[in-house]
């Protein structure tokens, strides 16, 4: 009876295999795994997930931004590219001034700036560039400042324009030359970069034209510092010791090694010579001009360079929001492309340095000298003149002991050890070249960074106002 009401209790239905699972199956795979049903991450992986996806959806918005800024631009002024040229011209071109960044090894950040951000515009509109770059601070306003003297002499007569070596037909004259760097243009990528280019104007349209040469001058005037002179003998009263005359400088024959350093001393009396035959311009060619003629018209380029742990959150803000760098790239060569121009906005007042650093802190001087004023702030305490002083007196102090060694060495007083066979120390004359080598670093890094420095405001000349132009962003009515 009990098995009967058993047996006709209520059967559970069984779910139908599909033919695919039933084969499934027979594969090995577990029959648990076809039962689990699909369900939310736990918490920990939907934060994960959401992060993740959120900063990789991010970057790929970021850089696709960029590509249609940069195409946008580009279709732009790509018509300019197509238009053809006579067989003797030549096509548009623009120099390009890219300064270092102070506190930045890498001198050639400004440059790759521009290659990244300006140059594919200028290169869809067939626009020709060169790239001018200054290794330390300080350099490419030297180079600024010689560029104009050498303009000047040659305006004067006192020298020769340049020419190729080899005649080629159809070469430009010095006015088409002059004329096509008009029509192209001057491209300053960075405040520092603007800084320094009107350090140089300002001294190449100011001081002398005398072509004097930086390193020969400051040789002469290590020669005179008495950093290698011989030191002083003891002075000694018998003149006979043991038996046998003391061995003194008057009494000793001429060295063989005398003739190694008697050419030490030539290079002073070598450069007076020529410093001296250089200074022959009459003072009525010498004399600052009253006015000066114009110049290739003005690119301001923004540039920030993030450098040290604590800009670290702005290198990030940065890689994520590149559209925002191609943008103004883009915008600044539209700008030069196109060739909408206006005056340079000359600062408010006609103050002096010291004046102006004291009525108006911050360096702010009025108009384009204040081009890009904040990027000053992010290497301020980059470079200290503490840092050279430091160098400097390391250095000093251990050269005593190095000369020694080197004129011990030469005169054959001691034998060399076994250190000094394998690894020679420096010689006298080696030690004089590392000595002006590292002096012309510490002058130069001293006095690129007074130009440079934040609060320090850029230099500027009345008669630049009629001279100076600067590339400006087209209207809404031009650009249609």
């Amino acid at each position: 009876m009990s098995s009967q009401n058993v047996d006709s209790g209520p059967k559970t239905s069984q779910v139908p295999k599909s033919g695919a699972r039933a084969a499934l199956e027979y594969t090995g795979i577990p029959p648990s795994w076809f039962d689990k049903r699909p369900k939310l991450p736990s918490r920990n992986w939907l934060i994960f997930l959401s992060v993740t996806t959120s900063i990789v959806a991010y970057y790929v918005y970021d850089r696709r931004e960029c590509r249609r800024i940069r195409a946008d631009y580009s279709s732009r002024v790509e018509h300019l590219a197509k238009d053809p040229l006579g067989t003797t011209d030549l096509p548009r071109k623009v120099t390009v001034y890219g300064a270092k960044w102070p506190g930045d090894e890498d001198h050639d950040k400004s440059l790759k700036f521009f290659r990244k951000y300006v140059k594919p515009i200028l290169v869809a509109a067939a626009v020709d560039y060169e790239m001018v770059s200054g290794r330390r601070s300080g350099d490419l306003a030297n180079r600024i400042a010689d560029e104009i003297k050498t303009r000047r002499r040659v305006d004067a007569g006192l020298e020769s324009p340049s020419q190729s070596p080899i005649p080629l037909p159809n070469q430009p004259t010095l006015e088409q030359k002059r004329k096509r760097e008009l029509e192209g243009g001057i491209v300053l990528v960075g405040r520092h970069t603007l800084k320094e280019f009107m350090s140089g104007l300002k001294r190449g349209w100011t001081e002398s034209m005398d072509r004097a040469d930086r390193e020969d001058m400051l040789a002469q005037e290590l020669a005179s510092d008495g950093r290698f002179d011989e030191p002083e003998e003891p002075v000694i009263d018998p003149e006979v010791v043991d038996g046998e005359p003391l061995p003194t400088r008057s009494r000793l024959p001429p060295s063989q090694n005398a003739a190694l350093f008697s050419p030490l001393q030539m290079p002073s009396s070598s450069l007076s010579k020529s410093t001296q035959s250089i200074s022959n311009i009459p003072a009525y060619l010498d004399t600052p001009p009253s006015t000066i003629p114009t110049l290739p018209t003005l690119l301001l380029v923004p540039f920030t360079n993030h450098i040290g742990f604590r800009q670290v959150p702005n290198m990030l803000w940065g890689f994520f929001n590149e559209r925002h760098k191609v943008r103004a790239g883009s915008k600044a060569a539209y700008s030069l492309v196109m060739s909408h121009m206006r005056p340079f906005a000359a600062p408010n007042t006609t103050v002096t340095t010291s004046e102006v650093q004291d009525s108006q802190p911050g360096g702010r001087r009025g108009g384009d000298l204040d081009f890009d004023l904040p990027a000053e702030s992010y290497y301020d305490g980059a470079y200290t003149p503490s840092e050279t002083e430091n160098a400097r007196k390391m250095y000093y102090d251990a050269l005593p002991a190095k000369l020694a060694t080197a004129r011990a060495l030469a005169r054959g007083t001691r034998a060399p050890t076994k250190e000094e066979d394998s690894h020679p120390p420096p010689t006298e004359v080696e030690l004089r070249a590392e000595r002006l080598k590292k002096e012309m670093r510490w002058r130069g890094d001293e006095a690129g960074w007074e130009i440079v420095k934040p609060g320090q405001p850029a230099q500027w000349d009345e008669r630049f106002a009629d001279a100076l132009q600067v590339f400006d962003e087209p209207r809404a009515d031009d650009v249609g």
